[in-house]
């Protein structure tokens, strides 16, 4: 989908008269701009024209409202935390991917946390040896979330401790070693990567911080309404990850890129597609232009010859651009990290949104209950 419409392009996606299109221009629902080809002439913003044509195309029904918003559909929970707007990931104001040039994952906790100072994730030493990865985290977050205080009635401060405290944690059960240190650094040392190396995984904890309203997201926000210690909320969070449509995306990719090398990038696309799987590495349906995170992430990274021809073959066969986790198989192969760094990275990175959304769930003061449409047989 390009970026801009003419006007004729507008009217015949929205089906409406010049009339309506001009309305929804002065109410601000569409954005417009002069064509720079003929300055006489206006263009207006494809991805707006979209999101009004898909409600116009709902209707009105409560129910059809309802269960569409659940599935890429219209903003169903007031946030002040994230959001995707015009191709762009927004962290409480700020570009994500500009934030990620500079910033360390306790500094976007604090901007995603609304905190006047960075945010320490120290990891405590463990009691006895573990092997880092995901059974760790599960294991880690469970005993923290059974020894964890209920989340109703305490202070925002209070629950930040805490949070601040579990996301320690989490980063210890994931690879980073005891310290004080910035949560890149150590698991830099952990992964023996030197220092332009752990500046790639630094961005990328950024980057994947959050990402507004996404299904693990959804899930600790859903128990925080109950009153869950903050810990539970997260391992919410973190069961819903693990699933292979949301954080085991990179690891889908790592294995795409290995049979890309047996098989061929061509072939290899081609038997995916065939079986009718979802791609994993590339396009987003929140990004029709292109995933500025993945953009953000490859700008620093050496993708090796595999990945390269593999992201040509998809362009190639789907039109579709590589999303943040190509992004992540691509650091995971050009620093040589663990085979599940994408997994590892992309939790620890998004408990610190899960922790935000589960502190403005809980502050608000209401309990997450839809509805289902009941389709079976009646008494």
């Amino acid at each position: 989908m390009s970026e801009w419409l003419s006007r004729e392009e507008a009217l015949e996606r929205l089906k409406v008269r010049a009339q309506t299109l001009y309305a929804y221009v002065s109410r601000g629902r569409i954005g417009m701009r002069p064509d720079r080809a003929d300055p006489r002439r206006s263009q207006y913003r494809a991805d707006d024209i979209a999101a009004l044509a898909t409600r116009r195309a709902r209707g009105r029904s409560p129910s059809v409202i309802a269960e569409s918003a659940i599935a890429w559909g219209e903003p169903s929970i007031a946030t002040a935390i994230s959001t995707v707007s015009h191709g762009r990931l927004i962290y409480r104001g700020q570009d994500a991917a500009a934030l990620s040039r500079h910033a360390t994952l306790e500094e976007a906790a604090a901007v995603l946390w609304a905190l006047p100072e960075p945010v320490a994730f120290e990891a405590p030493s463990p009691d006895a040896p573990h092997q880092a990865g995901r059974a760790a985290a599960f294991t880690q977050l469970a005993v923290l979330a059974d020894q964890g205080r209920p989340s109703l009635g305490r202070s925002a401060a209070s629950l930040h401790a805490d949070a601040a405290h579990a996301v320690g944690v989490l980063a210890g059960a994931l690879g980073a070693p005891a310290g004080s240190n910035l949560v890149h650094q150590r698991l830099a040392q952990d992964w023996s990567v030197d220092a332009g190396g752990a500046e790639a995984i630094r961005r990328a904890l950024v980057l994947l911080a959050d990402h507004e309203l996404n299904a693990s997201t959804f899930a600790a926000r859903v128990a925080a309404s109950t009153g869950a210690p903050l810990a539970a909320c997260l391992l919410a969070g973190l069961a819903t990850l693990s699933g292979p449509r949301h954080g085991g995306a990179g690891e889908a990719v790592m294995q795409l890129a290995e049979d890309a090398a047996r098989h061929g990038a061509e072939a290899t696309i081609r038997r995916w597609l065939s079986h009718d799987r979802p791609l994993p590495g590339f396009g987003h349906q929140l990004y029709p232009d292109g995933d500025p995170r993945g953009a953000a992430l490859l700008s620093v990274i050496e993708v090796d010859g595999t990945l390269s021809s593999l992201r040509d073959a998809a362009l190639a066969a789907t039109g579709a651009l590589p999303n943040v986790d190509f992004g992540l198989a691509a650091l995971t192969r050009s620093l040589a990290l663990p085979r599940d760094a994408p997994f590892r990275l992309f939790a620890l990175a998004r408990s610190v949104g899960w922790a935000a959304h589960t502190v403005e769930q809980i502050t608000s003061g209401s309990v997450i209950r839809p509805r289902g449409r009941y389709e079976g047989v009646l008494p």
